[in-house]
Protein backbone atom coordinates (compact mmCIF):
# COMPACT_ATOMS: atom_id res chain seq x y z
CA UNK A 1 0.00 0.00 0.00
CA UNK A 2 1.68 3.16 -0.79
CA UNK A 3 2.03 6.06 1.80
CA UNK A 4 -0.27 8.82 1.78
CA UNK A 5 1.46 12.28 0.45
CA UNK A 6 0.09 13.85 3.43
CA UNK A 7 0.38 12.45 6.98
CA UNK A 8 -2.40 13.65 9.28
CA UNK A 9 -0.40 13.98 12.64
CA UNK A 10 2.17 16.20 10.51
CA UNK A 11 -0.23 18.31 9.12
CA UNK A 12 -2.27 18.58 12.47
CA UNK A 13 1.61 19.68 14.33
CA UNK A 14 2.08 22.14 11.49
CA UNK A 15 -1.50 23.53 11.62
CA UNK A 16 -1.36 23.91 15.56
CA UNK A 17 1.93 25.35 14.75
CA UNK A 18 0.50 28.26 12.91
CA UNK A 19 1.60 27.17 9.53
CA UNK A 20 -0.15 28.45 6.68
CA UNK A 21 -2.34 26.31 3.91
CA UNK A 22 -0.23 27.38 1.52
CA UNK A 23 3.07 26.47 3.55
CA UNK A 24 1.76 22.86 4.65
CA UNK A 25 1.02 22.08 0.98
CA UNK A 26 4.54 23.19 -0.17
CA UNK A 27 5.91 21.30 2.32
CA UNK A 28 3.85 18.15 1.27
CA UNK A 29 3.81 18.94 -2.12
CA UNK A 30 0.37 18.58 -2.75
CA UNK A 31 -2.12 21.85 -3.57
CA UNK A 32 -3.58 23.91 -0.95
CA UNK A 33 -6.99 22.60 -1.78
CA UNK A 34 -5.48 19.21 -0.82
CA UNK A 35 -4.19 20.68 2.61
CA UNK A 36 -7.79 22.08 2.86
CA UNK A 37 -9.76 18.84 2.11
CA UNK A 38 -7.26 16.95 4.65
CA UNK A 39 -7.93 19.88 7.37
CA UNK A 40 -11.62 20.05 6.72
CA UNK A 41 -11.12 16.08 7.34
CA UNK A 42 -9.45 16.65 10.53
CA UNK A 43 -11.64 19.01 11.59
CA UNK A 44 -14.79 16.67 11.48
CA UNK A 45 -12.44 13.76 12.62
CA UNK A 46 -12.20 15.63 15.98
CA UNK A 47 -15.93 16.88 15.87
CA UNK A 48 -16.86 13.79 15.58
CA UNK A 49 -14.43 12.32 18.64
CA UNK A 50 -15.35 14.94 20.84
CA UNK A 51 -19.10 13.72 20.23
CA UNK A 52 -17.99 10.34 21.05
CA UNK A 53 -16.07 11.22 23.96
CA UNK A 54 -18.64 12.94 25.52
CA UNK A 55 -22.15 10.89 24.50
CA UNK A 56 -21.47 9.30 27.90
CA UNK A 57 -21.44 12.33 29.86
CA UNK A 58 -24.78 13.55 27.61
CA UNK A 59 -26.79 9.96 28.55
CA UNK A 60 -25.85 9.90 32.25
CA UNK A 61 -26.67 13.58 32.57
CA UNK A 62 -30.41 14.14 33.80
CA UNK A 63 -31.80 16.11 31.06
CA UNK A 64 -33.48 19.63 31.86
CA UNK A 65 -34.51 19.69 28.65
CA UNK A 66 -37.21 17.25 28.52
CA UNK A 67 -38.69 18.35 31.91
CA UNK A 68 -39.41 22.10 29.81
CA UNK A 69 -40.69 20.79 27.00
CA UNK A 70 -42.67 18.67 29.33
CA UNK A 71 -44.05 21.97 31.07
CA UNK A 72 -44.52 23.80 27.69
CA UNK A 73 -46.63 20.65 26.67
CA UNK A 74 -48.58 20.87 29.85
CA UNK A 75 -49.38 24.60 29.13
CA UNK A 76 -49.88 24.14 25.59
CA UNK A 77 -52.72 21.09 26.43
CA UNK A 78 -54.32 23.26 29.35
CA UNK A 79 -54.94 26.05 26.52
CA UNK A 80 -56.27 23.86 24.10
CA UNK A 81 -58.57 22.06 26.36
CA UNK A 82 -59.84 25.76 27.43
CA UNK A 83 -60.12 26.60 23.70
CA UNK A 84 -62.38 23.68 22.84
CA UNK A 85 -64.57 23.90 25.71
CA UNK A 86 -64.99 27.59 24.21
CA UNK A 87 -65.87 26.53 20.72
CA UNK A 88 -68.44 24.37 22.08
CA UNK A 89 -70.09 26.70 24.05
CA UNK A 90 -68.65 26.35 27.51
CA UNK A 91 -69.25 29.96 29.13
CA UNK A 92 -66.82 28.45 32.25
CA UNK A 93 -63.97 28.20 29.95
CA UNK A 94 -64.44 31.81 28.47
CA UNK A 95 -64.76 33.01 32.22
CA UNK A 96 -61.16 31.19 32.43
CA UNK A 97 -59.64 32.75 30.02
CA UNK A 98 -60.63 35.71 30.68
CA UNK A 99 -59.87 35.76 34.25
CA UNK A 100 -56.48 35.61 33.13
CA UNK A 101 -56.05 39.04 31.75
CA UNK A 102 -56.22 41.66 35.04
CA UNK A 103 -53.92 44.39 33.86
CA UNK A 104 -52.15 45.85 30.54
CA UNK A 105 -48.09 46.92 31.40
CA UNK A 106 -47.55 49.98 28.82
CA UNK A 107 -44.02 51.41 29.96
CA UNK A 108 -43.80 51.48 33.33
CA UNK A 109 -47.41 51.39 34.01
CA UNK A 110 -50.02 48.92 34.97
CA UNK A 111 -53.37 49.65 33.68
CA UNK A 112 -56.77 47.35 34.76
CA UNK A 113 -58.39 45.86 31.97
CA UNK A 114 -62.01 46.65 31.06
CA UNK A 115 -62.41 45.60 27.50
CA UNK A 116 -61.69 41.55 26.61
CA UNK A 117 -61.34 41.32 23.00
CA UNK A 118 -60.10 37.41 21.91
CA UNK A 119 -59.04 35.82 18.69
CA UNK A 120 -60.88 33.16 16.72
CA UNK A 121 -60.60 30.04 19.74
CA UNK A 122 -60.59 27.87 16.37
CA UNK A 123 -57.09 29.83 15.50
CA UNK A 124 -55.69 29.41 19.08
CA UNK A 125 -56.74 25.48 19.37
CA UNK A 126 -54.80 25.36 15.67
CA UNK A 127 -51.82 27.55 17.21
CA UNK A 128 -52.09 25.12 20.28
CA UNK A 129 -51.66 22.05 18.37
CA UNK A 130 -49.22 22.82 16.12
CA UNK A 131 -46.71 23.95 19.37
CA UNK A 132 -48.06 20.46 20.47
CA UNK A 133 -46.85 18.71 17.94
CA UNK A 134 -43.58 20.61 17.53
CA UNK A 135 -42.83 19.64 21.25
CA UNK A 136 -43.86 16.05 20.34
CA UNK A 137 -41.28 15.68 17.56
CA UNK A 138 -38.47 17.54 19.40
CA UNK A 139 -39.17 15.08 22.26
CA UNK A 140 -38.59 11.82 20.06
CA UNK A 141 -35.70 13.81 18.05
CA UNK A 142 -34.02 13.90 21.70
CA UNK A 143 -34.66 10.50 22.90
CA UNK A 144 -33.80 9.06 19.36
CA UNK A 145 -30.35 10.97 20.21
CA UNK A 146 -30.08 9.94 23.45
CA UNK A 147 -30.44 6.12 22.48
CA UNK A 148 -27.89 6.84 19.44
CA UNK A 149 -25.44 7.83 22.06
CA UNK A 150 -25.89 5.34 24.91
CA UNK A 151 -25.85 2.73 21.81
CA UNK A 152 -22.19 3.88 21.02
CA UNK A 153 -21.31 3.83 24.48
CA UNK A 154 -22.38 0.85 24.70
CA UNK A 155 -20.73 -0.88 21.48
CA UNK A 156 -17.04 0.87 22.39
CA UNK A 157 -17.24 -0.53 26.15
CA UNK A 158 -18.26 -4.03 24.50
CA UNK A 159 -15.88 -3.77 21.73
CA UNK A 160 -12.65 -2.99 24.71
CA UNK A 161 -14.54 -5.69 26.49
CA UNK A 162 -14.06 -8.65 23.79
CA UNK A 163 -10.40 -7.52 22.88
CA UNK A 164 -9.61 -7.48 26.64
CA UNK A 165 -10.86 -11.14 26.83
CA UNK A 166 -8.69 -11.90 23.83
CA UNK A 167 -5.69 -9.85 24.41
CA UNK A 168 -5.38 -7.33 27.82
CA UNK A 169 -2.29 -5.87 25.69
CA UNK A 170 -3.99 -4.99 22.93
CA UNK A 171 -6.81 -3.84 25.26
CA UNK A 172 -4.31 -1.52 27.01
CA UNK A 173 -2.19 -0.62 23.48
CA UNK A 174 -5.56 0.37 21.98
CA UNK A 175 -7.11 2.43 25.14
CA UNK A 176 -3.74 4.41 25.25
CA UNK A 177 -3.89 5.37 21.99
CA UNK A 178 -7.22 6.48 22.38
CA UNK A 179 -5.60 8.42 24.93
CA UNK A 180 -3.25 9.95 23.25
CA UNK A 181 -5.21 10.68 20.31
CA UNK A 182 -7.23 12.47 22.42
CA UNK A 183 -4.77 14.71 23.93
CA UNK A 184 -3.42 15.41 20.43
CA UNK A 185 -7.00 16.34 19.53
CA UNK A 186 -7.67 18.53 22.61
CA UNK A 187 -4.44 20.61 21.51
CA UNK A 188 -6.20 21.20 18.30
CA UNK A 189 -7.28 24.23 17.07
CA UNK A 190 -8.72 25.50 13.85
CA UNK A 191 -9.31 29.37 12.76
Amino acid sequence: MAKPKVDIHKLSQMLRAGKTVKECAKFFEVTPGAISQHKKNLNVAVVKNVALENAHRVVDKNLNTVDQLQKINDHANELLDLCMKWINGDDEALQVLESQVRTVRVGKDEFPVSEYKFKDPREIALKAMSEIRGQLKLQLDIFQCLYDMKAVQEFQQEVLTAIGEVNTDVRDQIVSKLRERQTVRSTLRFD
